[in-house]
């Protein structure tokens, strides 16, 4: 089985665009929330806020989509980036040996009111910062290694760098021309929801760097949401002190 490089992360981190540069590679086979798709969409779904009626797709579950994983693994390297908790309820030794584990993180208070922004009745199990803070210290304790983390700010800030340390840390190349794309692309054909809306901005982008902040600020927002950033902002130190450095 070829690797498969599974990039950890969190709602609205710019999980997407790093994504979209892994894509630009062209050597290999990446994937858009896999889990999630099962997670949201499969025929039972473990979305909270799940209501009958909503879709469902019949065959689509978790172990659907990890037999898939595995039938890509056995003809190429794999990439996906997908958020923890949309399966913190298969982790064992065995199954997390088949992946390259590195993590992507950012500041709570920029998820959770972009979360908000697009989803004012979120629910704190959609957050995800204890199921990826979880799976770090699992996969550390049973690797007795850590695993690869970046800061998005970081990226972002320097993108040159940061990828091109995430690449050795994971043991592919560093391609820099992936850094750099044409605007225009599509994003939404890779997205199983909502055709894509989330992905706007990176429709028009050119590369990986800063973008304009959209969304309101966390003082603006309900006492809900700023107790559930006070609760996310534990995890989030814990992986912010082992990030790679600029």
């Amino acid at each position: 089985m070829h690797k498969i490089i599974a990039l950890w992360a969190v709602p609205r981190s710019t999980s997407t665009a790093f994504e979209w540069m892994m894509r630009q590679r062209g050597d290999l086979d990446c994937l858009h929330e896999p889990f999630g798709e099962a997670w949201y969409q499969g025929e039972n779904p473990f979305w909270h806020r799940f209501k009958e009626g909503e879709k469902t797709t019949k065959g689509l579950t978790i172990k659907s989509v990890w037999d898939d994983i595995q039938k890509r693994a056995e003809i190429g390297p794999v990439f996906l980036k997908d958020f923890p908790h949309y399966i913190n309820h298969m982790w064992d030794s065995e199954f997390l040996s088949h992946f390259t584990h590195a993590f992507l993180i950012r500041d709570p208070a920029k998820t959770i009111t972009s979360i908000y922004n697009k989803w004012p009745d979120f629910n704190e199990g959609e957050v995800g910062f204890p199921e990826q803070r979880a799976l770090f210290d699992l996969v550390s304790a049973l690797s007795g290694e850590t695993p690869p983390v970046i800061d998005s700010d970081d990226l972002l800030e320097n993108p040159h760098d940061m990828t091109r340390q995430f690449c050795d840390a994971v043991g592919i190349p560093f391609m820099p021309e992936a850094l750099h794309w044409e605007a225009g692309g599509d994003p939404s054909e890779h997205s199983w929801w909502d055709g894509g809306s989330f992905h706007a901005n990176l429709a028009n982008s050119t590369g990986l760097t800063p973008q304009v902040r959209r969304y309101v600020e966390l003082d603006s927002t309900p006492e809900r949401v700023q107790q559930v950033h006070r609760r996310m902002m534990p995890h989030y130190d814990r992986l912010f002190k082992h990030r790679i450095k600029k």
